[in-house]
């Protein structure tokens, strides 16, 4: 095993738990129903705040599985010709 597939597959792991924390921290679909239910109000400005974090997240998790799968086929091209 040569030093560039070591680094490849070291690679595909830390990425692959980016992905999975990225997954893990985005909110639930049904995540506005408790305070609905509960009758907690959140003020116009928090809701927006946590908007635009769910969609910085939701790019992220784009972009870092596309970077999974672009590692994951190189590594297993290298180790092909290996």
């Amino acid at each position: 095993m040569g030093a560039v597939e070591i680094i490849l597959g070291i690679l595909v792991i830390l990425v692959s738990l980016v992905i999975i924390v990225a997954i893990l921290l985005q909110p639930g679909r049904r995540a506005g129903i408790n305070g609905v239910i509960s009758g907690g109000a959140d003020t116009f400005l928090s809701k927006n705040k946590a908007r635009d974090f769910d969609a910085f997240l939701a790019r992220w998790t784009k972009y870092v599985a596309i970077l999974f799968f672009v590692l994951a086929i190189v590594a297993n091209i290298i180790a092909l010709r290996g």
